[in-house]
């Protein structure tokens, strides 16, 4: 049975109390390897290490050196392509399809483009008088926050711990990595990549271990961190932000959605089926980004339902090397279970299942896998806790609308702020309709396109913060001011 160890001061070690648990495939319930489980030695000893990488050679790497070093970590994981592909979809089941355009290549490229743009950014500067007429200057430092703590996520395990990974090392920062329990491959594989590359010991550092009592618990409330940034559910984000204000600890905070699309009569109908297919389908609908709620114009109500309808009935399920295969299992069967109970809730509150609504009949090789069926409801009222509550999996409830102001009104009535798609062939209405949607990132006619240079983050329960671009480096760096009279 293969082991998985925690990466720490750039060698693989075993935990001293000798735990360890079981990282399951999802796809057929086998038991893939053993994670050893990290708990306060561990964390001790990784923050310890990126501290002296901190203040050692890391710390003083010229910049250019340390972009050049970052590029080829990218290029070490694209020559690996096939292993991490492989790690990652026996962690998550999801078919090769989806990870091998989506997981591996933005994974490797979010060390490229932080470290391009942490390469060229600048600072400001200004000069001011002075009562004795000979003038000051003043100009800003950008310097690393230091230690930080990245807990990562099982839905896009290694694209969204290098999202995090990537401009804290651009940055200067060293990093203690928890990733989820459920995807444990990908973090670790990262480690022999980065020793390769020649990143010095102690700057990218991995622990395995759950929440509570754990790896992750130990490492938010470590004395030694400078920051911790988080992607997960948001009651999990609110115990974290409640740890770091007693440190006061800056945090970046990626939490839960209950995302909306909008289609309008005058869409390309075409465009906007497929959109959503993969907004609410894509990934078995484990997406923060993922749409749970459709709101479809009255004229061409029923019309959509019957197309989605066909469109999901048309996804494959199967193992993820199958040549097309499009849908995956859920990650756990825990996790199934919370999706099936919202399942059960939608029949119970009335709702019409337009398709699916349970668990499908999988092969003998895969009838231990954390399968259910892609599901479409109608008729639920707005106060229903299908229509109010994150789910996480791969369904979504479609609703009437009548008028702009209605469907603004219902989209916005959430207490999240994640993410919306809206489709529309009218110009002036995606410009007046979109500033009004109160997201951190809404779409017009498209899903999941992502520029890295642009904000990235959530409104209301959603999160706090925004990454990419320049904007994460608020959060990576701090800024010093300088002032010199002259």
């Amino acid at each position: 049975m293969r082991e998985i160890k925690h990466f720490i001061n750039g060698e693989y070690v075993a935990s001293r109390s000798g735990r360890t648990f079981d990282d399951i495939n999802p796809a057929n319930g086998a038991v893939i390897a053993k994670v050893h489980e990290g708990g306060q030695d561990e964390i001790e000893a990784a923050v310890s290490a990126a501290r002296a990488a901190l203040e050692g050679e890391w710390g003083s790497m010229p910049v250019a050196e340390r972009m050049a070093l970052l590029h080829k970590v990218a290029d070490g994981i694209n020559a690996r392509f096939d292993e991490f592909l492989e790690a990652e979809c026996l962690d998550t089941g999801k078919p090769k399809s989806l990870a091998s355009h989506i997981d591996i290549p933005r994974g490797a490229a979010n060390f490229k483009v932080f470290a391009d743009l942490v390469k060229n950014v600048s600072t400001e500067s200004f000069q001011m008088d002075t009562p004795d007429g000979t003038g000051a200057l003043n100009y800003a430092l950008r310097r690393p926050r230091g230690v930080i703590a990245v807990i990562a996520p099982w839905n896009l395990p290694l694209l969204l711990m290098t999202w995090k990974v990537g401009p804290a090392l651009a940055c200067g920062n060293t990093v203690v990595v928890k990733p989820s329990e459920e995807t444990p491959h990908t973090a670790a594989l990262l480690g022999e990549v980065m020793n390769a590359a020649g990143i010095p010991k102690g700057v990218y550092n991995v622990v395995h271990g759950f929440g509570p009592d754990s790896a992750g618990e130990y490492l938010t409330r470590h004395p030694g961190i400078n920051g911790i940034t988080f992607t997960g559910e948001t009651r999990t984000g609110s115990a974290i932000m409640k740890v770091a204000a007693d440190a006061m600890l800056p945090v970046s905070l990626e939490l839960g959605g209950k995302n909306a699309a909008v289609v309008f009569a005058d869409a390309d109908l075409d465009k906007a089926i497929e959109g959503t297919l993969r907004s609410a389908f894509a990934n078995c609908g484990q997406v923060c980004l993922g749409t749970e709620r459709v709101y479809v114009e009255r004229p061409i109500f029923e019309t959509f339902v019957q197309r989605l309808k066909e469109g999901a009935e048309q996804l494959r399920m199967g193992w993820w090397e199958e040549s097309g295969v499009s849908f995956g299992p859920l990650i756990s069967h825990e996790h199934r279970d919370k999706v099936l109970s919202y399942y059960d809730k939608a029949r119970a509150a009335g709702a019409t299942v337009v398709t699916g609504g349970g668990v499908p009949q999988m092969p003998a090789a895969l009838a231990e896998g954390a399968w259910v069926q892609p599901t479409i409801w109608t008729g639920l009222p707005e106060d229903s806790a299908v229509v109010r509550e994150e789910i996480f999996g791969p369904c979504c409830h479609i609703q009437p609308f009548d008028s702009e102001e209605e469907v603004i009104r219902l989209v916005n009535d959430t207490p999240y702020g994640l993410a919306a798609a809206l489709w529309t062939e009218n110009l002036s209405r995606a410009h007046r309709i979109a500033p009004r949607i109160e997201v951190g990132l809404c779409w017009i006619n498209s899903w999941f396109l992502r520029d890295l240079r642009t904000p990235f983050g959530g409104s209301k329960q959603s999160g706090i913060g925004r990454e990419g671009g320049v904007h994460g480096l608020e959060f990576y760096s701090e800024l010093s001011n300088i002032c010199i009279k002259l």
